[in-house]
C-alpha cells in the first residue's frame, strides 16, 4: 500500500458531507412541535443511510484516519445546519460504528 493513499480521505470526506445532506433533507431540524412528526422519517432516513454506509463499506475498507475525516465531514456539516448536539453525536457514532 503506498503511504500517499493511506492518507487520501477525499472520498471519505465527500461522503460524509453527502450523508449528513442527506439526512438534513429527509429530517429537517427539529422544533418541539415537530419532533413527533418527523420520528417516521428520521427512522426510515437511517434505514437508508445505513444501507449507503453498507454499499461505501463494501468498496473497500477505511483506515481510522479516513473514519475519522468521514465523521469530522458528516458531524460538522450538520452542527452547521444547526442540527441539536446530542443528535449528531449519536448519528455519527452509530454511522463510525457502521463502517
Amino acid at each position: 500500500m503506498n503511504l500517499l493513499t493511506w492518507f487520501d480521505s477525499a472520498d471519505a470526506e465527500a461522503f460524509g458531507t453527502a450523508l449528513a445532506k442527506y439526512f438534513l433533507e429527509r429530517v429537517p431540524v427539529q422544533t418541539p412541535e415537530s419532533k413527533v412528526k418527523s420520528t417516521a422519517k428520521k427512522q426510515e432516513a437511517l434505514r437508508k443511510m445505513f444501507y449507503k454506509v453498507d454499499q461505501f463499506r463494501a468498496k473497500g475498507k477505511l483506515n481510522f484516519y479516513k473514519k475519522a475525516k468521514f465523521g469530522n465531514a458528516f458531524q460538522w456539516t450538520l452542527k452547521d445546519a444547526g442540527c441539536p448536539s446530542d443528535l449528531v453525536s449519536e448519528l455519527t457514532k452509530e454511522l463510525l460504528l457502521r463502517l
